[in-house]
């Protein structure tokens, strides 16, 4: 079984951030461990607070984890400021991951911000080139590259080779901002070239922490095949059928989670 390490926020309402990639880790077969990078009071109506924790505790977390359990893949999340950022590269550093996912968190879907200003880039410039794959949705990769949002696939795709150029070694760009349509497509852009990945769109109201359960799926799979091809294949697959079971679950009065263990329950 594989072991991975999300470092990522805490989310209360237990749709997103840490609670929702060890669902995912559990429901793709992987031990989940976690380091805590901040803790935010929320449900699926939005986020009311967050409290960062401070980097010193953040790097103890990972310290304890990796220096005993160890971690096949490590998936990051919300960082919330430089400083955690920062340290996170010096883990990575440290403990030499074979395998990284960086999701760049910057904004909840209700729209607070959950990555400060000034972190914007150290996360590009830190962080970007020490991941295996980064999985930014549009207004990220627009931010990180100080760009328009792309407003089509082609555009979607050059942004995502840009980010390349900036020393990521993969790239996930996701098209869920996207004009809607009968699919969602995203782009996995590396060395070797370019690969479109689409699935039908799903049509459920809830969708709370799809992009933090996607990345999770990305880490949790990644040391169970052998590319990044099969790996985001079949994260997206699992991911389709997490929101097409969403309505199953009642969760909440406002945006409700995807339904992590729909295969189980």
């Amino acid at each position: 079984m594989p072991r991975v390490l999300t470092i990522a926020g805490s989310d209360s309402g237990g749709g997103a951030g840490i609670q929702a990639d060890l669902k995912t880790f559990c429901a793709l077969g992987a031990y989940g461990a976690s380091a805590i990078t901040a803790l935010t009071a929320q449900n699926t109506l939005g986020v009311q607070a967050v409290q960062a924790v401070d980097p010193a505790f953040v790097r103890a977390q990972c310290d304890s984890v990796l220096s005993d359990i160890g971690a096949d893949a490590v998936k990051c999340g919300m960082l919330a400021n430089a400083g955690i950022v920062r340290t996170i590269a010096r883990v990575l550093d440290d403990y030499a991951s074979r395998h990284v996912v960086l999701d760049t968190v910057m904004i909840a879907k209700g729209g607070h911000p959950l990555l400060d200003a000034d972190a914007v880039a150290a996360l590009r410039d830190e962080l970007l080139p020490r991941a295996s794959l980064i999985t930014p949705n549009l207004p990220e990769a627009a931010a990180l590259l100080g760009e328009a949002v792309a407003a089509d696939e082609e555009a979607m795709l050059r942004q995502g080779e840009r980010l390349l150029a900036l020393g990521a070694r993969a790239v996930l760009m996701k098209g869920g901002h996207l004009a809607l349509s009968a699919e969602s497509a995203d782009w996995l852009v590396s060395a070797e070239g370019a690969l479109r990945f689409a699935a039908p769109r799903v049509a459920t109201r809830h969708g709370h922490g799809t992009g933090c359960s996607l990345s999770a799926a990305l880490a949790a799979l990644r040391p169970q095949r052998d590319s990044w091809q099969e790996t985001v294949a079949d994260a997206k697959r699992w991911l389709s059928g997490a929101l097409a079971a969403a309505d199953r679950l009642d969760v909440g009065r406002g945006t409700g989670p995807v339904h992590h263990l729909y295969r189980w329950w």
